[in-house]
């Protein structure tokens, strides 16, 4: 299993319930709890936890419903590295709300705004929970993804109900998909997803069962080390067992740093996908539509 890096600023978990005997846990060298598994594990619904800046070998179950998990001082400040709970991840959140993941989401409702996630095999993976939601926002994903034995990526998820990824960076995914998604309805939007000098990421989207789609005023790029030559955003790749209401691919730049050609959008779902907007630009040459 390869190493698991995450950064962690500010991390919401929960259902918006609400208890009015919640406590606010520390996290640090001179605070109560040393580690923040110690205070997760003594963690109730709706109680906080603030982890002082400094880097901690540790990862935890996260059982606790509508629990707050936040990171004190810069984004880079507080660090959890280099461990896994039960083989799957640095924080296995459990809680309603071989893939080694910075986060693994097995409840119903993951909300994660201002974290890194850096070389991990997945920086999320999502369980299937067909009413779960995973939002996304103001959030990196650096050098996630990997294809040794099974194949990892930026940002995966299940069956859910909705995931919705908001002004977002992924930059340099390996050999994996930077955001894949099994979900009814996927939602991307105002995310730069780059592959720069050195990535090699197959798909910038993937969509992989069907299901609605909607990729707005996102900036990609697919690098000369890309894997995948063929596509930037594919619907449909491994059979489509669920109903896409809507694809709208709306007022993105696909930037193509490397001499060979690339279909934008590859469709495999009998729902029509609307383009608007879209602009195209480097070296190579796009095809806006598979067929076209």
């Amino acid at each position: 299993m390869s190493r698991f890096l995450g950064y962690l600023s500010v991390l919401l978990l929960g259902l918006g319930i609400h208890s009015a005997f919640a406590l606010t846990l520390e996290v640090g060298p001179d605070k109560t709890y040393k580690n923040p598994s110690e205070a997760i594990d003594r963690a109730k619904t709706g109680d906080r936890i603030l982890i002082s800046p400094g880097e901690y070998f540790d990862c935890a179950f996260v059982r606790a419903n509508d629990l707050v998990i936040e990171g004190v001082g810069k984004p880079e400040a507080v660090v959890l590295t280099d461990k896994s709970c039960g083989g799957k991840a640095l924080l296995v959140t459990s809680g309603n709300d071989i893939n080694g993941a910075g986060i693994r989401a097995e409840g119903n409702g993951l909300t994660i705004d201002h974290v890194r996630f850096v070389n991990n095999q997945n920086g999320i993976l999502g369980a299937s929970q067909p009413n779960g939601t995973i939002s996304i926002s103001n959030s990196e994903f650096l050098q996630n993804g990997t294809c040794e034995r099974a194949c990892a990526h930026g940002v995966y998820v299940n069956a859910l109900k909705l995931l919705h990824v908001e002004h977002t960076h992924f930059l340099g995914t390996k050999s994996g998909h930077n955001i894949k998604s099994r979900a009814a309805r996927t939602e991307v939007i105002g995310c730069t997803i780059e592959d720069g000098p050195n990535g090699t990421s197959s798909y910038q989207i993937e969509v992989a069962n069907g299901g609605s789609l909607v990729a707005r005023d996102n900036v990609m790029e697919k690098g000369p080390k890309a894997e995948n030559h063929g596509t930037a955003i594919a619907i449909g790749t491994e059979g489509v067992n669920q109903r896409t209401e809507e694809i709208l691919i709306e007022n993105n730049k696909l930037t193509l740093d490397g001499e060979y050609t690339t279909v934008f959008v590859r469709n495999l779902t009998a729902t029509p996908a609307v383009l608007k907007g879209n602009v195209f630009a480097g070296i190579g040459h796009v095809k806006p539509l598979d067929g076209d």
